[in-house]
Parts: structure tokens; sequence; C-alpha cells
């Protein structure tokens, strides 16, 4: 299974989101579901429109991408290390793309 026969952009549909062929169904919705711990059955449950293969197919895409481009962390300030800081589990934008 090669996730480019799965995964199409498309300027028209979803705003150009990467988005499983034949649906409006953007990739990123996939890889929020499992990464939230979502059970293979239902998400075909919530988003019937899914080909069978789509978890796969997010799974090879996330991955090429982590190849091509690099997500830098910048440090925890000492502070929210400490316990002082945050803790509520919201993100408070850790991460930088550079692509």
């Amino acid at each position: 299974m090669r996730w480019q026969d799965l995964i199409t952009v498309d300027s028209e549909i979803m705003h150009g989101a990467p988005c499983f062929r034949g649906t409006r169904v953007p990739v990123s919705v996939v890889l929020d579901n499992l990464a939230a711990g979502t059970s293979e059955a239902e998400l075909f449950e919530n988003y019937p429109t899914l080909p069978r293969e789509a978890r796969a197919a997010a799974l090879a895409y996330a991955a090429d991408l982590t190849r091509d481009r690099v997500l830098h962390i910048r440090p925890e300030p000492e502070s929210a290390a400490a316990g002082g800081g945050g803790g509520g589990g919201e993100r408070s934008q850790p991460y930088a793309w550079h692509g």
C-alpha cells in the first residue's frame, strides 16, 4: 500500500488540506484520532467514508513528513519543569516548524 494512492490534495476540497481520496476527511483528523487513542473500529464508525487502509496510509504519510521536516522542540522553561507552570495539559506553543 502506498499512501500516495489514498491521499490527495485538491485546492477545491477542504482548502487544500491532504484528504483521503473520494472523501472530505483530512489526514490530520485521522492522525489526531489515533493520537487520542480512538480505536480503529470507532474511527471507521465515526468516518464511514474512510477507506479501510486509512490508518496505515495516515501513519505512512506522517512518517514521510518526518523525514522531510524537522520539528524543533524548545526546552521546557525551568519553572514549568519544576512544576511551577502550565501543568494543565494545555499546549503553550512549544513547537516551531521549519521546512
